[in-house]
């Protein structure tokens, strides 16, 4: 027969090992602490697998449960020496969830079970504190009711208020044993007004009920939520541990407390905590009373009267020190800790790992590293990668007040405030005249690459967190907040509403790209700091992984940045964002509408010296290292004006009439442009383009070469290659491009052409592919939208409700889809290499900055990821880990 329920405590352990997945983390740490001889009061925990059961059973519980529990409260009573239920000297228990990992405040508790209106006659009795007993009794009614019967909590907080307004308390411990009996009476009355029968007198029916309803909370809207946004997966369903109480609440020789070994929010190696005198653990979070400190020092840091821990208790306090030190050996990381000191006994309640800003979570792991407690390996892993946005970018103020209209999807992290603006000239024009600005679009396009670049943040109505704005936002570290879909922006008005509320052009809005809020007024940033234990940590890291880190950059300063990050050449540059530059896009589309070849060439001939400035600048950041560059990409329509103001303006520009104008923007429009004439499709049909780009490459190389006398070494990406003669045709302008400049300079450098797999065609037919390319970079945010047939820009409306539903475990644009994308870059890779061994394998999409992405990376083979500048110490980090990982 299947086991469902293991006991702890007073000696006993019915195994698990410490199992998190069986005992979930608060019950397995529970069995721990017990096993090191730490005071725990005795209880067992019913394993994970029983909430699975109790959803497919139609919320009802296995045969054998019953006995078992029973099995379990007779433990209890044996180690405590007192009877469930027992009239004369009552045993009382908590009911507690406990997920394998922290899920803090998500789940439902239920203390104080066990009595009524006997038992507590019996606890005042062998207490000698009859004050003690009816505050339980009313405690427990008040929360079985809320959590149990689910009936309205605000009721029973009002009754609680007018019983002391009545007597003219302000506080809950100036009520009396004989306040708190009547109350009682009022709370039974509430009960069967809103449930229409008595409150539950059986202990029995008590403990069901409330393990019924801590399975059930599983399955609330709140704790949905919470594992949704910490990708926690919903089959694994969480443990109940049923416990003996211990009270904190018996007098002043009583307390009640939460602490953490080390500070969770700095990492300092200091107790970090509060406590109260004759309180239970409610009361400590509930904000009902103000806690006092832990520590002597932490209580004159500040500024505060009432007496620490260590002042009030010395001796509990001494007993708790020993044990944190105890915990953090033991489990070899900072402990978050609860506990109880019943009449002037320590007993703990839980132990897990804290949790921790991202900061604290750099110190405390190189903190350990260095104190011997853990290696540098284990310190690596310890840090989660993506929390290291945290530290990369400026974040709101916490202690800030904040007037929050909307939230959207928080896009690109960091914060920013400025004056809201509509359009990316007048963004780009206030910020040179030194103005910070927000710019403010319905969604971005690739013309509103100097409005975003101008910004210090974006925010749009549409788009998710792959779309072009969150993209570009993330590449050049701009906080974005995406899809703030209550937003209605009417940009020629100057205006956009939220709800009943206004924002106008001028006025000063704040973003938090963090957390996706929209916030009216500026509200007060913190900077960065990465010096110290960021440094040091990323030194560890390079030390053992395996995966060179590029970066996906086409601007000096995106360049420069992703250096002092740590980036190991360019994954992608793109040069399209180059031609929308206002002094190169009238020779763009005088190229676009011109009729014939020469006229394209006329117009390429004066782009091309303003490449080739591009890419000097560029390859000077990067010299000696790789620099993918993908040549021309989108199609040439977007280079052409959108609305009817703007065809004048470019026609006259361009030498020619608004009609000819329009029937050209006719010509160039498309249906379907993602799949259209666009990619290396642009270079079959006018190889003058890739030829003068490859020529901007080769001389600008040239050039940086003689300088420095150390070159970059270009990689000339062909994009939306589907066949090898695609790739060959393009190889072939690329190559005489090359060979006619190191003719003219006197010199060679080493170059490599490749192509961009994007398309599952060119995955499945890679090993041919790979016989004219010497390099592949995946793609991986258009090979998603063409293997999954999924646009991302328009995904945001159902891709939610894709996941909430289990038919993605993530967004597909944020994390990669291992199971489809991912095995095309498998069989990518395996055919390549088939072909060519030598043959060069990154990723440049969004995913080469996503930690769960680089471990597919790692586990597959290839050379390289390329992130966002931002993105470049994530991608470090997530690399380190995923090669300790496949060790």
């Amino acid at each position: 027969m299947t086991r469902y329920v293991y006991r702890f405590g007073g000696d006993v352990s019915d195994g698990g090992q410490g199992d998190k997945n069986l005992l979930g983390g608060k019950g397995a740490n529970l069995d721990g602490m017990a096993s090191i001889g730490l005071p725990v009061p005795p209880g067992f925990t019913i394993a994970t697998p029983v909430c699975a059961l109790y959803y497919e059973n139609g919320e009802s519980f296995p045969d054998s449960l019953k006995a078992e529990v029973a099995t379990g409260v007779a433990h209890i009573e044996s180690v405590t020496g007192k009877m469930f239920g027992d009239a004369a000297d009552p045993l009382l228990v908590s009911v507690r969830s406990g997920a394998r990992v922290s899920m803090p405040g998500m789940m439902d508790t239920v203390l104080n079970l066990g009595l009524n209106d006997a038992t507590v006659v019996g606890l005042a009795d062998t207490s000698g504190d009859a004050r003690f007993a009816w505050d339980s009794y009313r405690r427990f009614i008040q929360m079985y009711s809320d959590v149990v019967l689910e009936l309205d909590h605000g009721r029973f907080e009002e009754a609680l208020e007018i019983a002391k307004e009545d007597r003219g308390y302000s506080l809950d411990t100036e009520m009396t044993a004989d306040d708190w009996r009547k109350l009682v009476e009022e709370y039974k009355a509430i009960v069967v007004e809103l449930w229409g029968k008595p409150f539950p007198q059986d202990v029995h029916d008590q403990l069901w009920g409330a393990i019924g309803a801590v399975f059930g909370s599983w399955q609330s809207e709140r704790a949905k939520v919470y594992r949704r946004l910490n990708d926690i997966p919903g089959d694994w369903g969480t443990a109940v541990n049923v416990q003996a109480m211990v009270f904190g609440n018996m007098g002043d020789t009583s307390a009640t407390g939460v602490a953490f070994t080390r500070d969770p929010a700095t990492g300092e190696n200091a107790y970090y905590g509060e406590f109260l005198i004759n309180a239970q653990g409610e009361d400590v979070v509930a904000g009902i009373r103000t806690p006092q400190y832990l520590t002597r020092a932490a209580r004159e840091k500040a500024g505060a009267k009432p007496l620490s821990m260590e002042e009030a208790m010395p001796e509990a306090y001494a007993e708790l020190a020993r044990v944190f030190d105890q915990l953090e050996r033991h489990y070899r990381d900072m402990q978050d800790i609860e506990f109880t000191v019943e009449r002037g006994k320590l007993w703990m309640l839980q132990t897990r790992s804290g949790k921790r800003t991202a900061k604290a979570a750099l110190k405390i792991a190189v903190d350990m590293a260095n104190e011997g407690l853990i290696t540098r390996e284990e310190a690596i892993l310890r840090v989660d990668p993506s929390a290291l946005d945290q530290l990369l970018h400026p974040t709101l103020d916490p202690n800030a007040p904040r007037d929050v209209l909307t939230k959207g999807l928080p896009a690109s992290p960091g914060a920013a405030s400025g004056i809201t603006v509509f359009d990316s000239d007048t963004a780009e024009k206030r910020a040179a005249a030194g103005e910070a600005v927000i710019l403010v679009r319905v969604e971005t396009s690739p013309e509103d690459i100097h409005g975003m670049h101008a910004a210090k943040g974006i925010l749009t109505a549409r788009g998710g967190m792959t779309s072009h704005a969150a993209v570009v936002a993330r590449g050049m570290g701009r906080p974005c907040v995406s899809g703030a879909g209550t937003l209605s922006i009417k940009a020629s008005e100057g205006v956009m509403r939220i709800g009943t509320r206004e924002v106008r052009e001028g006025e000063v809005l704040t973003i938090d790209g963090s957390t996706g809020e929209v916030m009216l007024g500026a509200v007060p940033t913190i900077q960065p700091e990465l010096a110290g234990d960021f440094g040091t940590l990323m030194v560890w890291a390079d030390e053992v992984r395996r995966l060179k880190v590029r970066t996906n950059a086409e601007t000096p300063l995106d360049c420069r940045t992703a250096r002092e990050f740590g980036a190991e050449g360019i994954g992608l540059c793109r040069t399209e964002h180059m031609f929308f530059d206002a002094a190169r896009i009238t020779a763009v589309r005088q190229m676009i509408l011109a009729s014939d070849e020469a006229g394209r060439r006329a117009a390429l001939e004066k782009l091309l010296p303003e490449q080739r400035s591009d890419f000097i600048e560029i390859f000077e950041v990067m010299v000696g290292l790789p620099c993918t560059i993908r040549l021309l990409d989108p199609p040439l329509h977007e280079f052409l004006p959108h609305e009817e103001s703007e065809f004048e303006e470019v026609a006259k520009a361009a030498g020619l009439d608004v009609e000819t104008l329009r029937r050209r923007a006719a010509e160039l429009h498309e249906f379907n442009p993602m799949l259209g004439h666009r990619g290396c499709r642009l270079g079959v049909t006018y190889p003058e383009i890739y030829e003068m780009q490859a020529r901007a490459i080769f001389e600008a190389a040239c050039v940086v070469a003689e300088k420095s006398g150390a070159a970059p070494v270009p990689e000339v990406m062909i994009p939306l290659v589907g066949t090898k003669r695609e790739l060959e045709l393009m190889k072939t302008v690329v190559d005489r491009a090359a060979q006619a400049v190191f003719a003219e300079r006197g010199r060679t450098i080493e170059y490599l052409v490749g192509t961009m797999i994007e398309l599952p065609r060119a995955a499945l037919r890679a090993g041919e592919i790979a016989e004219a390319g010497a390099f592949f970079s995946f793609g991986t945010n258009d090979l998603t939208q063409t293997t999954l047939g999924v646009s991302r820009d328009d995904a945001g409306r159902f891709l939610t409700t894709y996941v909430e539903k289990g038919i993605y475990a993530r967004d597909p644009f944020v994390s990669l889809d291992v199971e489809g994308v991912g095995e095309l870059i498998s069989i990518a890779a395996e055919r390549g290499r088939a072909t060519r061994p030598d043959i060069k394998l990154g990723i440049c999409g969004e995913h080469g900055g996503d930690p769960a992405s680089i471990a597919f990376c790692e586990q597959t083979g290839l050379d390289y990821v390329s992130a966002s500048p931002y993105r470049v110490p994530i991608a470090r980090l997530a690399a380190a880990q995923a090669a300790l990982r496949a060790r």
